[in-house]
């Protein structure tokens, strides 16, 4: 799949946790790029799976993507972004600066999810919390469809997801 993004844009990386997201935002964007909830959880308690610190973190994860669509860079927000009411708030910001929203949605099995999961290397989500996600998933695909974006990418399986190149289409100010 080639998935083609202005930019600068505002890219919403969308799925449970052990979908692949952070390790597609790694392949294919600047470190700088990216947004990351649960590197923000590691910087303000040493732990990313601490789920205690997510108002905070989102607070900044707010804060860092103002800064950066204030800037015209491109800005990647890698949480799992399951609810319509985040989407829309981040939808929002954007606009108040001009900035296209592009959505990389990663649609996989179920059983994926639980198996990345499972071998993620710095931390495992509880799977009452990955069942939930998943169920979450199914119910922002439906929403997806009605929600306004420039571009809606939907990667289903692993083959497409290690084929996807990302090209970048400069967008004059």
């Amino acid at each position: 799949m080639r998935v083609t993004i202005p930019e600068p844009a505002l890219v919403l990386l969308i799925g449970p946790s052990g979908a692949g997201k952070s390790t597609f935002a790694a392949a294919h964007f600047r470190p700088t790029e990216i947004i990351s909830s649960d590197a923000l959880r590691g910087m303000l308690t040493d732990d990313p799976s601490d789920q205690g610190a997510s108002a905070e973190a989102f607070r900044v994860l707010a804060l860092l993507a103002n800064g950066r669509l204030k800037r015209r860079l491109m800005t990647v927000i890698d949480a799992t972004n399951l609810r319509a009411a985040n989407r829309k708030r981040y939808r929002a910001l954007a606009a108040r600066y001009g900035i296209p929203v592009v959505t990389i949605a990663f649609d996989l099995p179920a059983e994926l999810f639980a198996m990345h999961n499972e071998r993620r290397p710095d931390r495992v989500v509880d799977g009452e919390v990955l069942a939930a996600q998943t169920e979450r998933m199914v119910e922002a695909m439906t929403d997806l469809a009605s929600e306004e974006y420039e571009a809606l990418y939907v990667i289903r399986d692993a083959e497409t997801m290690s084929a996807t190149t990302v090209d970048r289409r400069p967008v004059r100010a």
